[in-house]
């Protein structure tokens, strides 16, 4: 070997270990409004709709935003957009596609039980996806924020207060949930979906959760028994015969749990008046929550 070749393999062996086989770091996003694919978790690839404000600081707000059943992701970043401009927050709304999440199981409810009734690894529930795509989002955009803020409407008010319920350590800085159509109820004598039995939670963790804050919105006027998508299985009825009225239901449990485990109930109910199912009325009664305007 010639002195050029040894010296070339000599650089070669005093490459710094932590540099040996890293990633390299994820590229940032553009300005504006875009998507990007999210793979940096267990579960499949997700698309990932977003928009940042004119300028992002290290104390930007970060929003994450779940759809509902028709899994348009784009639409409810685009809802969004406006007030993230004007408020100065980060909107991020992934996409859990019908083809990898089908029905509420696999989206809404975390996709916790397979399909042969076990239950799946924690990371690999649709829940499971929300913490890394948050700090993927800090790594790309320059936010330092160490919390973020959920928010979803109808089916992604399910996988909203779901979450909330089922991944104590989750570093939400508050959750709303708007017009769910059905709920798990704070209760570990009802089973899963509707209930937490059978599930991890402890009555440890659901004290704390019932000590964080979780906004219950509910249209005051989404009253209609025969709405589309609002599900009639004999238990969900149980909770009432319409969105709010199941709304109710579920506030009016967690004060009973919070009451028998001995803990203040941090969550909240509000009633937006004059709104049926309406995510766009739902968002302007929302948005305070999110970002207190200027």
């Amino acid at each position: 070997m010639d002195r050029r070749g040894f010296l070339i393999g000599a650089a070669a062996l005093t490459v710094p270990a932590r540099l040996v086989g890293q990633a390299p770091a994820p590229a940032p996003l553009p300005p504006g409004r875009g998507m990007f694919v999210f793979t940096n978790w267990a579960g499949p690839a997700l698309r990932v709709f977003y928009q940042l404000p004119d300028n992002v600081t290290a104390t930007t707000p970060v929003l994450i935003v779940l759809h509902g059943v028709e899994r348009n992701a784009d639409e409810y970043r685009d809802s969004w957009a406006r007030q993230a401009r004007a408020r100065g927050f980060i909107v991020v709304a992934p996409e859990y596609s019908a083809a990898d999440f089908p029905g509420a199981e696999e989206y809404s409810s975390g996709g916790f039980l397979a399909p042969d009734g076990s239950t799946r690894p924690r990371e690999q529930w649709s829940f499971a996806a929300i913490e890394p795509l948050f700090d993927e989002v800090k790594a790309r955009t320059g936010t330092g924020v160490p919390r973020y803020i959920l928010y979803g409407h109808s089916g992604g008010a399910q996988f909203v207060h779901r979450f909330v319920l089922l991944m104590p350590q989750a570093r939400y800085q508050r959750a709303i949930a708007a017009n769910a159509g059905w709920y798990t109820m704070p209760d570990f004598d009802i089973g899963f979906p509707y209930g937490l039995r059978g599930t991890p939670v402890t009555r440890e963790d659901l004290a704390r959760e019932l000590q964080r804050p979780l906004w219950i919105l509910l249209g005051a006027r989404d009253t209609n028994p025969n709405a589309a998508n609002l599900r009639h299985a004999v238990e969900a009825e149980r909770q009432g015969p319409y969105r709010l009225a199941r709304g109710d239901s579920f506030y009016a449990a967690a004060q009973h749990a919070a009451e028998a485990l001995g803990v203040r109930c941090a969550w909240q109910r509000r009633y937006v008046p004059g709104v049926a199912h309406d995510n766009e009325e739902m968002l302007a009664a929302a948005v305070n929550l999110v970002v207190p305007p200027r």
